[in-house]
């Protein structure tokens, strides 16, 4: 075979030639990281297990890229999506890069932190590395609307930081317990992933935030640029970069998330969103 007219389409040459272009695909991680509620699905193993092997089993793909758009939330959820990357990564052989668009913070920082390469644009909020834990008190509501609290346990601690009664110094030095030893995982997950990159920074692991220029000075994270153009400038024009994402049932897509909810779900459904909103908003600047 001498040549291939230059009136032949792509696909065509491709099959005639066997020249096929390089494939990236692309998994969004986009929202709050956990179970948000019945009717509102965060971001989940469970929920992007399939996704994640689908990409991963991509024959010859020349990497995995991650959109990262996330507040954080679980850090059980982010410890175990995480972890999944890494071995779907180490099992096909295939390197990973992230691309952070507006957050990237707490668990969703984490996810990030999955990938081999992290990119980010000049203006992403990026960091955070820290637990937080947040609740209000009703202690004082419900004396003054005469509300009695009738609470019976079988063991002294059963009834831990209990918002209906008054804050106990034990209950809150427990909690920082609790918090002082996911925020070691954490820290030990970043160093372990970001290794040298890391600058030594005493605000590094304080929970504090960056823009995405200054994440790459302190080595959070390894250049700015966006998915396209990157993928790109590193594997051609002709890339490929199919996006691997979960589909709505079609109940949902014709008649909204609620369809067939009754009133209770839909409560919850609309505390989870007022939670949700709250995460965001830490970092809406």
């Amino acid at each position: 075979m001498g040549f291939i007219s230059d009136t032949v389409t792509p696909k065509i040459r491709e099959i005639v030639t066997g020249d096929r272009p390089p494939v990236v695909p692309v998994v969004p991680l986009r929202g709050v990281i956990g179970q948000m509620g019945p009717m509102r699905k965060g971001l989940t193993l469970e929920s992007l297990a399939e996704i994640l092997d689908s990409a991963f089993k991509v024959k010859k793909a020349s990497a995995v890229a991650l959109v990262v758009n996330s507040p954080g939330g679980s850090p059980v959820q982010s410890a175990l999506i995480a972890r999944r990357i890494r071995q779907l990564a180490d099992e096909n052989d295939v390197k990973v890069i992230a691309f952070c668009e507006d957050v990237a913070a707490s668990g969703g920082y984490w996810l990030a932190c999955a990938a081999d390469e992290i990119i980010v644009d000049d203006n992403s909020i990026v960091g955070s590395i820290g637990v937080i834990s947040s609740s209000l008190g009703f202690s004082e509501a419900i004396k003054k609307i005469g509300v009695t609290r009738r609470l019976h346990t079988a063991g002294d601690k059963k009834s831990f930081m209990d918002p209906f009664q008054p804050e106990k110094k034990a209950d809150v030095a427990r909690l920082k317990e609790i918090q002082g030893d996911m925020h070691e995982s954490f820290q030990d997950y970043v160093r372990s992933r970001r290794g040298a990159a890391l600058k030594d920074d005493p605000d590094l692991f304080s929970g504090a935030f960056w823009t995405g220029r200054r994440a790459v000075e302190l080595g959070l994270a390894d250049a700015t640029g966006d998915l396209r153009e990157e993928l790109r400038q590193r594997f051609g024009e002709r890339v490929r970069m199919p996006v691997f994402k979960k589909r709505k049932g079609w109940l949902s897509r014709r008649f909204g998330a609620n369809a067939g909810a009754d009133v209770s779900i839909w409560a919850d459904g609309l505390i989870a969103a007022v939670e949700e909103r709250m995460i965001w908003d830490r970092y809406r600047l």
